[in-house]
């Protein structure tokens, strides 16, 4: 595994002058104007008895050939309903057995397609498609009469993915539609600057903004190192990039990825793994946090894994290096750092085991400069505001330029929100969210600082700190989920932090609250304002 971690190694430029760092772009594999439709329209004619995909809670098994023609059929009937590039399509739906035929049926016709999560409310959703205002929406039949009431202003076709419902289409009507023998998929009349998919934001900080993400053919250089004999897992659906990220990797890649629709469950988790043999995993922090805390970590369940990347919200060092701890020396375990605006990975640590915390070097064609509150940019091992440039088209927020004024400037920086700093060898560490940052005693601090201290105690499986407002200050406080079989007291903690943390507004003046798990995001991360609200309200 060294020799693959030196192969993809970023390389990266540093100007001091203008203090930017820059991530060299690696060489295209496929032609560069070719849209990722087309390239995997292609790349699944490949190996067509290969299996595709197997799905763990379905029992169903698809060859590339099988998954190939059923997403050209999706792609024949959306061309049916005379839909123009132009118009949305709508997903709201699980891991099931055809929804990655309707993701490749609408890339063959370069449609976006607007991904919404199962466990969004009426309103959310009636909110985000009166947005976009989809053409034909593709959920789960659990989902139906919640779309149906949240669409009825849109005038919508619904075709059920399962658990199908009267007065729906279903999804094997779709995949009853004749192909012609002369298909090819649709060149993008837009080029790269055709919208790919519309996500959503994570809504951490009030209701989602619809997010585009261009039809970009660089994106097809992403996981290089994966081939026809790996087995994929990413427990994301495809309103999350990651769910994204593996769906067009193993289309391109011709490997076989294991889907599974029920609700994570890290027990199942690792069965799963063991039981197919999974090769290349990607996942949140906050599942790895749950996993180490299930007695089946403990047993042989990780030694299939080649490759583990952790994506999208922080991670304790105690966490990474006990998940470390459980894969083979030549495993590549890797920290990447990016948001869904950003349209893919910014930066990948593959020298875990060198640089430890950090979330890597950029990557190919990323440039990134820390600033200051003036917008002055820093040089290495000087903590400011993360921006990134990606040199890619970014159409913005869906119908919402004001949002995206605030997140990318005229000179098409991203200003992330996030603080860290580069050290000497160009490695990104991330500190925490700017807008977390509290204050008590007239002094700042950020939750992370606190979080990195009681992570250490070993009866602690995850803690979440946020602030309480005492005297119109921000108190600290902890929300902490004790590690199976431990006992574990909140006074345990507050003192536990007095004595490691010598400055005194750091410390646990707002209580410690300890409960059996912490409130996430839809797609696992930790929600620390919905966290908050909890303990308040049980308190």
């Amino acid at each position: 595994m060294e020799n693959i971690t030196m192969k993809y190694m970023p390389e990266i430029n540093y100007n001091s002058d203008e203090k930017i760092w820059s991530g060299v772009e690696p060489p295209a594999y496929f032609a560069e104007d070719l849209s990722i439709g087309e390239v995997i329209f292609h790349e699944m004619q490949r190996h067509p008895k290969l299996i595709a995909q197997i799905s763990a809670s379905e029992n169903t098994v698809l060859t590339r050939e099988e998954l190939f023609s059923n997403s050209m059929r999706v792609a024949s009937y959306l061309r049916n309903l005379k839909l123009e590039q132009s118009d949305i399509i709508g997903l709201i739906a699980r891991n099931t057995t055809h929804i990655f035929a309707v993701a490749y049926g609408c890339f063959f016709n370069a449609m976006a397609f607007h991904s919404l999560n199962i466990n969004f409310e009426q309103e959310k959703i009636e909110h985000l498609f009166n947005v976009t205002k989809p053409k034909i929406i593709f959920c789960d039949g659990d989902e139906y009469e919640k779309v149906k009431a949240a669409t009825k202003q849109l005038n919508v076709r619904i075709v059920t993915m399962k658990n199908h419902k009267d007065g729906a289409i279903t999804i094997e009507e779709v995949l009853a539609t004749p192909v012609s023998p002369f298909f090819q998929p649709a060149r993008p009349q837009l080029g790269s600057k055709q919208n790919l998919v519309i996500l959503c934001s994570s809504g951490t900080t009030g209701t989602p903004k619809a997010v585009t993400l261009p039809n970009n053919p660089a994106d097809t250089k992403m996981f290089p190192f994966v081939t026809s004999a790996d087995v994929l897992y990413v427990p994301s659906t495809l309103d999350w990039v990651t769910g994204l990220i593996v769906t067009v990797a193993s289309g391109i890649r011709s490997a076989t990825r294991i889907i599974c629709d029920k609700p994570f469950d890290p027990s199942d988790l690792l069965r799963l793994i063991k039981k197919y043999k999974v090769t290349f995993l990607m996942q949140a922090p906050p599942h790895m946090a749950q996993m180490l805390n299930c007695p089946e970590f403990n047993e042989d369940h990780l030694s299939s894994l080649l490759y583990c990347i952790y994506t999208g919200a922080g991670c304790s060092l105690e966490v990474q290096q006990s998940f470390r701890s459980k894969l083979a020396p030549k495993s590549l375990f890797a920290f990447g750092y990016s948001f869904t605006e950003l349209c893919g990975i910014g930066s990948i640590n593959l020298h875990f085991d060198q640089k430890p915390g950090s979330v890597g070097r950029l990557a190919g064609g990323y440039k990134l400069k820390i600033v200051n509150d003036q917008r002055e940019a820093l040089g290495p091992n000087q903590i400011g505001e993360i921006n990134l440039y990606t040199g890619k088209y970014w159409a913005g927020y869906y119908g919402n330029p004001e949002e995206t004024r605030k997140l990318r400037d005229s000179d098409l920086w991203y200003h992330s929100g996030d603080l860290g700093y580069v050290d000497d060898d160009g490695f990104l560490y991330i500190v925490d969210r700017k807008k977390d940052m509290l204050k008590y005693s007239g002094l700042m601090y950020y939750p992370h600082e606190i979080e990195k201290v009681i992570s250490q105690m070993p009866q602690v499986a995850e803690v979440c700190v946020f602030g309480v407002v005492i005297q119109n200050e921000d108190a600290a406080a902890a929300a902490v989920v004790r590690k199976r079989g431990a006992k574990l007291e909140a006074q345990d903690v507050i003192e536990y932090v007095a004595k490691h943390v010598q400055a005194k507004h750091k410390h646990l003046h707002g209580g410690v609250f300890v409960i059996d798990d912490l409130k996430r995001t839809n797609n696992g991360k930790t929600d620390r304002r919905a966290t908050k609200t909890y303990c308040l309200k049980v308190a």
